[in-house]
């Protein structure tokens, strides 16, 4: 198959296509008076903007898609060995996955019960992030050694070894973590179960750095620094 018309080329492009027609029909027909655009601690707006700076913000996410897509499948393209090449595929299904998500969140709080409210739900938010670390939870450790998603410290990429235990690890407690918030976001009090996903993400990433550099202090095919 030509590298080109690879599946996870055509589903950026639509993905990008989607966002791109989203910003548009923001732009000619979104509401005329302030837009919720920026959100504090506990879910009030505190900024507003128009529906040209929200049309704005999604067509550059529409391009920013686009170039992350095109780069990260130019080197799964590029990539002779197969077993290479299917996990830089999943890292490019991904991205791109994400994009579209933080894209529907966006338009869903500036245009959904915000709007009229000038109050976002911050349960919805929990559940948001959780559905996303679940479903990226599932994927990333099949992730290859890339420039934009997965455990990206120094060391994983001195190491094969170091990125590929790290990064099952990352998955492994993204899964959960994000199941986790899913299921506990209609019950927890705000904005405090927001807060302890934010800070289990953290801790996360924290745990799997150190996995990385664990590993590859440990591993005697690791390059040195």
């Amino acid at each position: 198959m030509n590298p080109k018309l690879h599946p996870a080329h055509v589903f950026g492009f639509i993905v990008s296509a989607l966002i791109l027609a989203g910003a548009i029909w923001v732009a000619l027909h979104g509401p005329t008076g302030p837009i919720p655009m920026h959100f504090d601690a506990s879910g009030q707006v505190d900024r507003y903007g128009t529906r040209y700076e929200l049309a704005a913000v999604l067509a550059g996410m529409s391009v920013l898609n686009l170039i992350v897509g095109f780069l990260t499948g130019k080197q799964a393209d590029s990539t002779p060995d197969p077993v290479r090449q299917k996990a830089l595929r999943s890292g490019q299904y991904v991205t791109v996955a994400i994009m579209a998500a933080v894209a529907a969140f966006i338009s869903w709080s500036s245009l959904g019960p915000s709007a009229a409210s000038g109050m976002t739900s911050l349960s919805g938010a929990m559940a948001f992030m959780g559905a996303v670390f679940l479903t990226v939870g599932a994927i990333l450790g099949r992730v290859g050694p890339n420039a934009f998603i997965g455990v990206r410290t120094p060391w994983a990429f001195k190491s094969r070894l170091a990125w590929d235990k790290s990064n099952r690890l990352a998955g492994r407690l993204m899964f959960w973590t994000g199941l986790v918030g899913l299921i506990a976001s209609p019950l927890s009090p705000q904005p405090f179960g927001l807060i302890a996903l934010t800070v289990a993400v953290v801790l996360m990433a924290i745990f799997s750095a150190y996995e990385s550099w664990r590993v590859w202090k440990n591993d005697p095919e690791a390059q040195s620094f």
